[in-house]
């Protein structure tokens, strides 16, 4: 295997070629670092501009995940080592910026990208999965926006996708974390397609000997990729996020993040998935939840682009503010599960303290 973060090659097709770049940094869990991502927006704008190149594929090595998210630990280090004055700007300013430009370029590639999602997809993971135009996903897909936990906030263009969601399930997941499965993923449009893992060979064979020149390449992905998933009907599970959809609609019908959240902790019934995410709440960063809900309502109304430069400015700000190296300090460095946030509940919350994120 190759030690290169980003493996690429190239599949010779009639008429063209099928480009192919594949994470690997599989005991990380394919957690996305700044060196994957120089080494993948480069390679995406020379495939774009490439008239040869039909179609990109992304994977990602490993069977446990596509990405589990941004490389978090590399940017903790950064956050606490102090930066010298008139240094340049440390790894987190490069990190969240380039990231977003490569999400954005995979939203507007102008070109079929297919995104093979099986595993865990999360954060800057999903933040590359969404923008593809043929999103995939298997029975062992697991996805989810859990930043809340570490004292950051959905972004990657959560913004944007979480707020077209059904009803106000981008709400709920946002706030809550929740895992989503493949068959939530399609129908909350996180994802386009479910196929069976185990297929996945068969479909890059299917790919590699299709007739490109017989149609548009998008025409001739869709027609490979929904004959594999006819097949796979019949293992594709069922979707929680549909079946508590209902609930989740009236749970988060409040005027204020305050009264939200006290109904969600008074959610009842038998739905364990239900439960399991609203239990999370308890651990959440009480900043992080009210600047989401704060991004999430300004970012209704926003454009992509729009929605990404928010994020910027709201990702460098906690950076610099502590809650994010906290969260990070609690789940994965010390990992004693005790984060000592600012505040300690939403009613705590002095509001200068979050105006200045956004300003």
């Amino acid at each position: 295997m190759s030690n290169n973060a980003v493996v690429f090659e190239e599949w010779a097709v009639t008429g063209g070629r099928v480009a192919v770049a594949r994470l690997n940094a599989p005991k990380s869990l394919n957690a996305l670092s700044l060196d994957m991502i120089r080494l993948l927006t480069p390679k995406l704008r020379q495939w774009q501009q490439d008239d040869k190149v039909l179609a990109v594929w992304l994977d990602a090595e490993g069977d446990k995940a596509f990405c589990a998210g941004g490389d978090i630990v590399a940017l903790y280090r950064d956050m606490i080592e102090p930066q010298p004055a008139g240094q340049r700007a440390g790894l987190g300013q490069a990190f969240f910026t380039e990231e977003y430009e490569l999400d954005q370029l995979i939203h507007s590639f102008g070109k079929p990208v297919v995104c093979w999602g099986h595993g865990i997809v999360m954060g800057g993971g999903l933040g590359i999965m969404v923008g593809a135009s043929h999103r995939v996903v298997t029975e062992r897909s697991m996805i989810a926006m859990p930043e809340v936990s570490i004292g950051l906030y959905p972004d990657v263009g959560a913004g944007w996708f979480l707020n077209r969601m059904p009803g106000r399930t981008g709400l709920f997941l946002g706030l809550t974390g929740a895992r989503m499965n493949a068959a939530d993923a399609i129908f909350l449009g996180l994802a386009d397609r479910f196929i069976g893992h185990e297929r996945k060979a068969e479909v890059v064979a299917a790919l590699q000997n299709a007739d490109w020149q017989q149609a548009d390449a998008s025409v001739v992905l869709n027609r490979v990729l929904r004959q594999f998933e006819q097949d796979s009907a019949v293992s594709r599970p069922d979707s929680p996020v549909r079946d508590n959809f209902d609930a989740i609609n009236r749970l988060t019908d409040a005027d204020s993040l305050d009264q939200l959240v006290v109904q969600l902790k008074g959610v009842d019934g038998d739905s364990e998935w239900l439960q399991k995410a609203v239990r999370a709440l308890a651990g959440a960063s009480p900043t992080a939840q009210m600047l989401f809900w704060r991004h999430l309502t300004l970012a209704r109304t926003m454009s992509l682009s729009e929605v990404f430069e928010l994020e910027l400015g709201l990702s460098l700000k906690c950076l610099s503010k502590g809650e994010f190296a906290e969260g990070i300090r609690a789940l994965l460095i010390d990992k004693d599960q005790q984060p000592r946030w600012r505040y300690s509940s939403l009613n705590d919350i002095d509001p200068a303290w979050i105006d200045d994120f956004f300003h």
